[in-house]
């Protein structure tokens, strides 16, 4: 039994170490002061100094994080909002309304890319922040959707009608009581839509005019050209901003319990 615990742990560490060690490498690198970051040759910082001092890096930056927050806020309204009507109310073709839904969840990205770019055309939409917002809007709001399903499956119904007896009508039934019971699952679907808006990059490709580019189509364009160190050091820096994020998390888990 001994040999057979060693034999899996082994095999756990060597699984890890596989996934790690790039990412540890990549950071080791960035501190590199080699332009073509082949070989080591000595520290330095100046690469993070240049990336700071990319305007077209920061621009693409704030464009993220623009569009991220768009389509987060409405991602949240209208899954928060399909699952709440899906779970209340019971009409004809609701399986295949769901399924409908879900299915930018599983839709190869290109082909949602693609699908988008000649729709925008069609009607006459110009390429810019509109079209990548609802782009990012469509592939996101499932997975808040999904989120709040989860939550609502272990919804008491005697919540709401308690508020309905006490006086309130279904919005401030809805708001007051439902929306607070919920908001574990519309975090978590936000979260998880925040995150997938920033990292996307094949359907904002599609989507995006050169004004309203994203960071990640920033870095495939620098990543084309060749090996650029400051790659790296704004990897890294998404790196230790994520262990902090999750690190803040586990202190407010600890609080709260």
């Amino acid at each position: 039994m001994a040999r057979v615990n060693a034999l899996f742990g082994g095999w756990t560490v060597l699984v890890l170490a596989f996934f790690y060690a790039p990412i540890v490498l990549l950071v080791a690198y960035s501190f590199n002061s080699s332009r073509l970051n082949i070989v080591w040759e000595g520290f330095t910082l100046k690469w993070y100094g240049m990336l700071w001092r990319d305007n077209r890096l920061i621009a693409a930056l704030e464009n993220s994080v623009l569009v991220a927050l768009a389509a987060t806020s409405l991602a949240v309204v209208v899954g928060t909002a399909g699952a709440w009507l899906i779970h209340r109310y019971r009409y004809g073709g609701i399986r295949t309304i769901s399924t409908l839904a879900f299915i930018p969840m599983v839709v190869p990205e290109i082909i949602m890319g693609i699908s988008l770019l000649v729709f925008f055309k069609t009607t006459g939409v110009a390429l810019g922040y509109g079209t990548v917002i609802i782009a990012h809007t469509t592939f996101c709001f499932p997975f808040v959707m999904a989120a709040v399903q989860a939550r609502l499956a272990g919804l008491d119904p005697s919540l709401e009608e308690a508020a309905l007896d006490l006086g309130a009508t279904p919005l401030k039934a809805f708001w007051y009581v439902i929306v607070p019971y919920l908001m574990p699952g519309i975090v978590s679907g936000a979260l998880m839509a925040f995150a997938l808006s920033m990292d996307e990059l094949i359907v904002t490709y599609f989507t995006s005019s050169s004004a309203s580019a994203t960071l990640p189509l920033r870095i495939y364009g620098m990543a084309k050209v060749g090996l650029n160190p400051m790659i790296n050091a704004l990897s890294t820096i998404f790196i230790v901003a994520t262990i902090l994020l999750l690190l803040a998390s586990e202190s407010v888990k600890r609080l709260r319990r």
